[in-house]
């Protein structure tokens, strides 16, 4: 069996190869067919006027085709003289075919404005899209359709073979599962919303809070899975997942839900430019919008949660001119509560508190998020984009937990807390540009980027929320600059070769406010090669082969403590799969894979540490497939498989604990936009180890879940239920060893520790539109 080392002792000539690759692909001459014709236009959303990046565009009975850009344009060359039919399709739009002539010579200029239309899937392309690494495009869109999305974490469970967990009062950031790993909060999984990263490094817990999103605002979802993107650096791993929120609103929108457990949410979406031709910035077309959400609930524990949490975004976009765009986007979340933590099987089992019981009962935190972003997108000479973008985040985090309750302090109890405050500063610019290489097209993009953590963290002794003594506290600044090239070339009328490397550079500082002596300074650097090849087999089949590295980084404490401490573990993966149609309204997408990690780490937050596994080998089979089954009826099915274990651990000790090996998620839903729409869906986990051994086993769960609304033009009405069969489930599970005050001093049990899932919930739900 392969090992991590195997494939690192090849990272040097293979990053050469990519590299001598790239540079014959720039050297390569022009050799442009005399007397070909040009095809090129703009796409358009017919309501709103906005460009429509990424809609596909090909010509019927021909393979290959392109995309829109970021500016909606595309462009077709080195056609014969000859009548076409064009064919322009994007999941949610009517499609259009239209014949075009053209002559010798002649460059045609189309305007194209799509209307939106209810889903069908006989329409959707498994074509190559503009980014070819997002082999996952047609299912992630229609999943954005059919899916119900209650919550800002159901978002992320749009991501196929993506699980989570919640375990501190809804606050926190859930656990994710993909792809065999326990992510924990975000180590091995990059995530970003309009270009805003969401991950943050140096954290206690590897953290992606991803509640400052509303989820009425989000409109698509770009899932990519493995290392084999250039845009992606740090954290994606097993994979990255980027939203989008809407450019622009169908329609304002007051919503209103009512739920068990004291459950209320209130949700306003508010159209300030409407189609009255008011203008903010220019005379070409323009949206801009304001959004805010209220949550409140003391949830299903004996203890009330008290949870809040507020979110506001103000979103504009606009033509500035025929080849520049203009985003501004700033937000503002906000949230505290109460948690009833990780409770253990004995305290439950010797009726020491209920299954919803709370050892500590002084869990909880609070938390904040402002974000503002402006994005400029500016089409240059030759058909080339620029597209830079400048962020801005303030956070700041508090969490109060117990982990060990009496085992450490059997007096008082083990509370520690956590705290977070930094500054986040970034920017990042793309420019890509299409050329002709004889008869064949090659695509660059060329990425830059930087970001800068500036961070304070602490890290306390706490009793029942007072602090009693610190156990961490120290300044860390990270900043990571970037840079990649990207090249997409199509080597023959079906094969497109995508290669790509990246570069980053980190620089770790860390000033410790209690003991100047583990202070300092370290940085590092990695190459990421990428190598993927797509070969279409028709208008219905495309197969796909992809590999890459990428890293995922450590806590900037971690480094400058320890000197031999892994700075930028590596991993490598590689798959090999299809995205087919067998019939016309069926979408499957299937790949074998597998990833290898040279250090999988674990982060210790309440020890303010991060602990090395060691390297890590995992091999899988994903399988998603969507069916029409009728106008209105719609099916959908995921299923991952993966084997994972710890490469230099023993056999029988070598297990990576809270791995799930099998997973699957389904339903029917019934689309019929305007009157009524409901889903019915499960969700499946298995039993996995919970520690190296296997010998503490986290329990699997099976759930059901309903969704129904009724809506018209101005109203809708609407329930969602939760656990419709009212199981006994754990949402996170922990092996951890812990002492009860009423145990004996110096005793302690290690066994399974669980926040227990949600029982049988009903929400009620009411918007008007206008």
């Amino acid at each position: 069996m392969p090992n991590f080392s195997s494939f690192v002792s090849l990272r040097l000539p293979l990053s050469r190869a990519a590299l001598l690759l790239f540079l014959l692909f720039l050297t390569v001459g022009r050799a442009g067919a005399q007397g070909t014709a040009t095809l090129r236009g703009t796409v358009t959303d017919s309501l709103s006027g906005q460009p429509l990046p990424g809609v596909s565009v090909g010509l019927e009975g021909q393979p290959g085709g392109t995309a829109t850009d970021a500016l909606g344009l595309f462009k077709l060359t080195n056609l014969a003289a000859g009548t076409y039919r064009l064919r322009v399709g994007a999941l949610g739009y009517r499609g259009q075919t239209l014949p075009v002539t053209l002559a010798a010579g002649e460059t045609r200029t189309l305007s194209l404005p799509l209307p939106t239309v209810v889903l069908r899937l006989s329409e959707v392309t498994v074509s190559q899209p503009r980014d070819p690494n997002q082999s996952l495009a047609a299912i992630s869109q229609i999943d954005k359709v059919l899916r119900p999305v209650n919550s800002a974490q159901d978002l992320l469970q749009l991501v196929p073979g993506l699980f989570i967990a919640q375990h501190a009062g809804g606050g926190k950031a859930e656990q994710i599962f993909l792809r065999g790993f326990d992510v924990d909060h975000g180590t091995d999984f990059a995530v970003s919303i309009d270009g805003l990263p969401v991950n943050m490094p140096s954290h206690g817990h590897g953290y992606a809070d991803f509640h400052f999103v509303i989820p009425e605002t989000v409109e698509q979802l770009k899932v990519y899975k493995g290392p084999y993107t250039a845009r992606f650096g740090d954290f994606a791993t097993a994979g990255a997942g980027e939203f989008l929120t809407k450019t622009r609103l169908d329609a304002s929108q007051v919503k209103v839900e009512v739920g068990q457990f004291d459950t209320y949410r209130g949700v306003v979406l508010l159209d300030l430019l409407g189609n009255d031709k008011r203008h903010l910035f220019s005379k070409k077309p323009e949206s801009a919008y304001v959004a805010a959400e209220y949550i409140y609930t003391n949830a299903y524990f004996d203890q009330p949660q008290n949870f809040k949490r507020f979110n506001g975004l103000a979103k504009y976009t606009g033509q500035l001119s025929d080849r520049t765009s203009l985003t501004l986007l700033g937000s503002h979340f906000t949230s505290n509560w109460n948690a009833s933590g990780q409770i253990p099987d004995r305290g439950v089992e010797q009726g020491i508190i209920s299954r919803y019981g709370s050892i500590d009962p002084s869990e909880g935190g609070q938390t904040d998020r402002t974000n503002a972003s402006v994005i400029l997108t500016t089409g240059l000479p030759g058909d080339a984009v620029l597209r830079q973008q400048a962020y801005y985040s303030r956070y700041n985090f508090g969490l109060h937990s117990n982990f060990t309750f009496y085992l450490n302090n059997p007096v008082d109890g083990d509370g520690i807390y956590q705290t977070d405050n930094r500054d986040i500063y970034g920017y990042t610019g793309t420019y890509e540009r299409e050329t002709r290489l004889g008869a064949r097209t090659l695509r660059t993009t060329l990425g830059v980027g930087t970001r800068i953590d500036a961070t304070d963290v602490t890290l306390f002794s706490a009793v029942q929320r007072v602090v009693t003594d610190t156990t961490v506290s120290g300044r860390v600044n990270l900043q990571n600059f970037n840079a990649y090239l990207d090249e997409t070339l199509n080597l023959t009328e079906r094969l497109t070769l995508n290669a790509a490397l990246r570069l980053d550079v980190f620089r770790f500082r860390y000033r410790d406010q209690r003991d100047a002596g583990i202070s300092g300074r370290t940085a590092a650097a990695r190459v990421s090669p990428k190598l993927n090849l797509y070969y279409q087999l028709g208008e219905g089949a495309q197969l796909f082969v992809r590999s890459g590295f990428g890293f995922h980084s450590n806590d900037a404490r971690a480094v400058v403590r320890d000197p031999e401490a892994s700075i930028l573990p590596r991993a490598i993966g590689y798959e090999a799969g299809s995205t087919f149609k067998p019939v016309p309204s069926l979408v499957v997408n299937v790949a074998a894979w597998a990833l290898h990690l040279q250090d999988e780490l674990v982060y210790v937050g309440d020890e303010g540490v991060t602990e090395s596994t060691g390297p890590t080998r995992r091999f899988g089979l994903d399988l998603a497939a969507r069916y029409q089954l009728t106008t209105r009826l719609f099916a959908d099915l995921d299923v991952n498989y993966n084997r994972g274990r710890q490469v230099d651990a023993p056999k029988g000790a070598n297990f990576i604990p809270l791995a799930p090996s099998l997973t699957s998620i389904a339903g029917l839903t019934y689309k019929a936009g305007k009157g009524l729409n409901a889903g019915l869906r499960y969700r499946y986990i298995d039993d996995r180890p919970a520690n190296d051994d296997g010998s503490i086993t986290a329990r699997g769960y099976f759930l059901l879940d309903a969704v129904a609304n009724y809506t018209t033009k101005r109203f809708q009405v609407g329930a969602t239920a939760e656990n419709l069969l009212n199981v006994e489930w754990n949402q996170a599970q922990f092996a951890t060893e812990t002492r009860l005050r009423t145990e004996p001093l110096g005793s302690s049990v290690d066994e399974l520790h669980f926040t227990p899932g949600t029982p049988f919930f009903l929400k009620l739900n009411a918007s008007v539109f206008f």
